[in-house]
């Protein structure tokens, strides 16, 4: 049994061959027509060919084709509703594929759910049937599995877990809102946090790693706290803080057996979960009675949403 797996982003398609345990045999991309779905829909159905022909494997052996796309996914009507840098507009993305490669089953999902299942599936939440995902990158993003499912609304629109409100009147967000999780919690955030702590204390070694980094990252606070920096640490206290007053919500609300994160943060891994981990307890309800999900780091990476994808059939 093999599947295909196509994960439609900005700049590039990624689309992958996967087998039935779940590992990919072969994958490539293309860059994206952002401008054209029409010509998308052809780069997704000549990249799919390819794949196959090159591992010597018809397409009537392909059980489906699975599509994480960005925006809001209608699965049932296999039709993209909206997404932002890409001009779908009720878009039937599945059944245009479909007729593209000559094939019956095509499904179609959110990009972040995508991702989100695909660990529940395949990766750092194998095993756990209620799990979630959250991505921490530019934004916060993510998505929840319920019953080894994607959760999705009934709008197709849930799992916009960066734009629940943990400041009332707080930082604006891109969404509009004030408060939103995504404002605190983003690497844009801890970016943001950096350079306030750099500008109120000139002396902190923040200065000197962000000099020869060429920029402060993510990742500035971090190593300056890990040098024994007082300013970094408390930058890193604040962000943990404010990611354990997130993820406890998402406790409190779904109770799920496994809390997955991914994005570039997450690259911090242990020095990341450490601390995490009890600010965490101490956010949800029932904390140190009621059994706390565990916290791990994802382990697809880039290839979150291709293996997503190709799980939207199972």
């Amino acid at each position: 049994m093999y599947y295909l797996g196509v994960d439609l982003g900005g700049t590039n398609i990624a689309a992958g061959l996967v087998g039935q345990d779940l590992r990919i045999l072969r994958k490539g991309s293309v860059p994206t027509k952002a401008e054209d779905p029409h010509a998308i829909v052809a780069d997704m159905a000549t990249l799919c060919r390819r794949l196959a022909d090159e591992e010597g494997i018809p397409l009537q052996e392909i059980a489906y084709v699975g599509i994480a796309s960005p925006g809001i996914a209608d699965r049932e009507a296999g039709e993209m509703i909206y997404a932002n840098n890409i001009p779908f507009r009720h878009f039937p993305l599945a059944g245009l594929l479909a007729d593209a490669l000559g094939v019956r089953r095509v499904f179609l999902e959110n990009d972040a759910n995508a991702a989100a299942l695909g660990e529940a599936k395949a990766g750092a939440a194998r095993g756990a049937k209620n799990s979630v995902m959250i991505t921490l990158g530019t934004g916060v993003g993510g998505g929840i599995i319920i019953g080894g499912k994607v959760y999705m609304g009934s709008n197709c629109a849930a799992g916009e877990l960066g734009h629940i409100v943990i400041e009332k009147d707080g930082v604006p967000c891109t969404c509009g809102r004030r408060g939103c999780w995504e404002a605190y919690s983003s690497a844009t955030a801890l970016i943001r946090m950096t350079k306030e702590k750099m500008q109120a204390d000139a002396d902190s070694l923040l200065h000197q790693l962000a000099k020869k980094e060429g920029k402060v990252s993510g990742r500035t606070a971090f190593e300056a706290a890990r040098a024994g920096d007082a300013a970094a640490q408390e930058v890193v206290d604040t962000y943990i803080s404010y990611l354990a007053c997130g993820i406890g919500n998402l406790v409190n609300i779904f109770q799920p057996e496994t809390v997955v994160i991914g994005g570039g943060i997450s690259n911090e891994r242990e020095n990341l979960l450490r601390p995490l981990r009890p600010a965490v307890v101490a956010e949800s309800y029932g904390g140190g009675v009621v059994r706390s999900p565990e916290l791990r780091i994802a382990e697809l990476g880039n290839d979150a949403g291709i293996v997503g994808a190709a799980c939207l059939g199972l």
